[in-house]
């Protein structure tokens, strides 16, 4: 029995251990952000009401069915239903009927609302996965965020490692009597310089990691954090296609692109219901009936029970009926004329969507370019001042260099390998999106 506790409280601890070294990689944010997102979940809500618009349109081409019945009892002077002879009596009346009613014709605009209907469930599809492609994004950027701020957190404790070797030999220099006490004091403020960039970095990542959390709607956020990797410039040929390309490609596929498109096609429908409304409708009925009342009576003296009743007053009525529109105080007219200008108003609409994704591809295009370009420029930035950091601790080394001047040197240093950093982790979330508009999904391998 003990061992069996032992080692369910074991499997207990090493679950919760496991839990909350959880190290989330982009691939799994980026679903869990999409499964798991308020704003797509309404979404799928409205989507949800679509399809059932659909449903309630395509109902409005079936017939209807109806059930009637009333019971009464009048006492006094009243018309007999069954005779229509006047009588001054108490009697006991039943009416029971069954209505069907159609729509044969009201100018296509039931059909083109089905049409429409469906339309709108297509529409709101794109609108959906449109919010997920920004989501996607959001969830990259903030991902890349947390590596960027966990690297330059990494180039600063390893800044102040070095640092402190610095501080231990200037020490025992001091100490002999090779150098001045002011080097020291230089050397000592380098390192709590340095120190309070550890502070900042480490809240930096906590920032970032909160803010990646709260996108992800995670609210476990001491437990929450990315991988521990860092990631080199990702291979990519995306730059083998030119701008135009990749608009062309974007325009075949991209959700706001569709979104747009969709309107437009929304917008030709609500003009052709609105012109269906200039036409006659015309509408079929049927009717079945019957009746019962207590003072029936047949010649003879004869009074049928209920069932009889029912059967010998049961009828039949069916016809048509139409409905010509003459002049209703300019509304239909004043419907078109809105219609009309809501469909250019979402043609319009869909050209500036298409001038937008064009510019924002071409912009795009010419970051990745731009950053790379940053990127190799604070690489060969930071091998020179490695070089020349290493030239002035050779003469600091040697008292041929005060302590301000080497610290100066070692500055530029920590400043160009956090360009490095900056610049690195600023091309990749830019070569993503290029990658995106190009339909790669994003992933960082």
């Amino acid at each position: 029995m003990k061992f069996k506790i032992t080692t369910l409280f074991l499997v207990l601890v090493l679950g919760i251990a496991s839990a909350q070294e959880k190290k989330w990689t982009l691939e799994e944010c980026v679903t869990y952000a999409v499964e798991n997102n308020l704003s797509i979940e309404q979404f799928a809500l409205d989507l949800e009401n679509t399809k059932i618009e659909e449903s309630d349109a395509f109902g409005n081409l079936l017939p209807n069915l109806n059930a009637l019945s009333s019971a009464s009892s009048n006492t006094g002077f009243s018309i007999n239903p069954t005779n229509n002879a006047p009588t001054n009596t108490t009697a006991f009346n039943v009416n029971g009927s069954l209505s069907s009613n159609i729509t044969l014709f009201n100018g296509l605009r039931n059909i083109n609302r089905l049409h429409r209907a469906k339309l709108n469930a297509i529409a709101g599809q794109y609108r959906l996965d449109d919010l997920k492609d920004d989501i996607r994004l959001n969830v990259a950027n903030a991902y890349l965020q947390v590596l960027s701020n966990k690297e330059n957190l990494k180039v600063s404790r390893a800044q102040y490692a070095v640092t402190e070797q610095d501080l231990k030999r200037i020490k025992e220099l001091v100490d002999s009597g090779v150098v001045p006490r002011g080097d020291l004091l230089e050397i000592e403020a380098t390192a709590v310089n340095q120190e309070q960039q550890i502070v900042n970095g480490e809240s930096r990542v906590l920032i970032s990691r909160i803010n990646l959390a709260q996108l992800l709607q995670i609210t476990d956020y001491e437990n929450f954090d990315v991988v521990e990797e860092t990631f080199a410039i990702p291979p990519s040929n995306i730059l083998d296609n030119s701008a135009k390309d990749i608009f062309n490609k974007a325009l075949s596929y991209r959700n706001d692109i569709r979104f747009s498109e969709s309107n437009v096609s929304l917008a030709e429908k609500d003009l052709k219901i609105a012109k269906g409304a200039i036409y006659p409708t015309l509408s079929g009925f049927a009717n079945y009936g019957s009746r019962y009342s207590d003072a029936t009576t047949l010649p003879g003296g004869i009074s049928p029970n209920f069932t009889d009743q029912l059967w010998i007053f049961d009828g039949v009525s069916y016809g048509a009926q139409l409905n010509v529109p003459i002049f209703n105080g300019f509304s239909t007219k004043n419907n078109i004329k809105r219609a009309k200008i809501q469909l250019e108003k979402s043609k319009l609409q869909y050209e500036q969507d298409k001038l937008d994704l064009e510019s924002n591809i071409q912009q795009a295009y010419v970051d990745v370019k731009t950053f790379y370009k940053a990127y190799e420029a604070a690489e060969k930035t930071l091998e020179a001042r490695r070089l020349a950091y290493n030239y002035s601790k050779e003469r600091f080394d040697v008292g041929l260099m005060n302590a301000f001047d080497f610290s100066q040197a070692q500055s530029r240093v920590d400043n160009a390998e956090a360009d490095v950093v900056r610049t690195k982790y600023d091309y990749i979330f830019r070569l993503k999106i290029l990658e995106f508009y190009f339909g790669i999904p994003i992933a960082l391998n």
